[in-house]
């Protein structure tokens, strides 16, 4: 039987709402590059997918294909709140989720006296859309990211991360690039580490323990997003390729894997490729923490567990 498991990490805008979009603003001029850390992989031949029972076939998982990369520079992170404050305070770019003016956020986050609207999603009722809710309200009203500057930016939409990128001079990874890079070197390993989730009680990623939804045990240390450089990094010294927030790559979303490459902000509901997973994953109902896993968004969907890394050509 086909696996098709949803996904429990992400909700997309997509007859959500009948929320009018302000037109957007263009202020994409281009700033300096970001000084962290970046690796050079020299690319090459590598087996991008999986053919493992337990992928989800209706994702485009399998089957496993050969595939060749070009040499590029990658973040060993996502991009932090401290780096998107700075392309804002430079550009005085508006995210989507700001022009919306609500974003999606799990429920556990909200407050039982929140000032603010909300609406749950039925198909997914954890979800919730949060007024005012955005990249640096991430719980929506009267939240703050002020002692999470080295985690995460979240509650940006594609179209959000390509801005970015524009400003920095960088781009968003290919999806091959992406899971060449996650894989770290292994090939056809379940983890940026290998085949175990966990070994000698170790975690090596930031995702859901417990019972989802209901109950979160933390015990990797989170239940919430993690900082950028938690965990211990893969073999080619990028951190958290798995779990922590769901990363857009440049690609449209086909199931054949062979989606167009476009880096402008595109109109409509186009789905673009998201990988990693995210602190929300878990096995029994989403399982997409896997290296070879993959889903996707629409373009100006956000939520609170949807991040991004840059790369770079080589």
């Amino acid at each position: 039987m086909e696996n098709s498991k949803p996904s429990c990490c992400h909700v997309s805008r997509t007859n959500f709402t009948s929320i009018n979009k302000e037109e957007k603003e263009q202020v994409l001029r281009k700033g300096k590059a970001n000084t962290d850390q970046t690796v050079y992989l020299e690319g090459g031949e590598y087996l991008m997918g999986t053919n493992d029972e337990e992928g989800f076939q209706a994702d485009g998982e399998g089957p496993v294909k050969r595939v060749t990369v070009s040499p590029f520079y990658i973040d060993i992170h996502t991009v932090t709140n401290q780096q998107f404050k700075e392309f804002i305070d430079d550009t005085g770019y508006k995210t989507e989720a700001e022009h919306y003016g609500w974003s999606f956020v799990f429920y556990q986050f909200i407050s039982k006296d929140y000032p603010g609207k909300l609406q749950q999603v039925q198909q997914t009722p954890w979800w919730l859309a949060a007024e005012q809710a955005s990249w640096h309200q991430p719980e929506g009203l009267g939240s703050t990211i002020r002692d999470r500057m080295d985690h995460p930016v979240i509650h940006v939409s594609w179209t959000d991360a390509v801005a970015y990128c524009k400003w920095a001079g960088k781009r968003l990874p290919t999806e091959k690039e992406w899971e060449y890079a996650a894989r770290g070197g292994l090939e056809q390993k379940k983890f940026p580490w290998g085949d175990e989730l966990t070994t000698d009680q170790t975690h090596y990623c930031n995702i859901w323990q417990g019972e989802f939804p209901y109950n979160n045990t933390r015990e990797d240390g989170f239940i919430g997003t993690a900082p950028v450089n938690a965990f211990q990094p893969n073999a080619y010294g990028l951190y958290n390729t798995s779990g922590n927030v769901w990363e857009w790559c440049a690609d449209t979303f086909e199931t054949d894997r062979n989606g167009k490459i476009d880096q402008d902000p595109v109109d409509g509901n186009i789905s673009k490729v998201m990988r990693g997973g995210s602190y929300l994953c878990h096995e029994s109902y989403c399982n997409r923490y896997r290296v070879a896993a993959r889903s996707s968004n629409t373009v100006e969907s956000s939520s609170g567990n949807i991040g991004f890394r840059c790369v770079t050509d080589g």
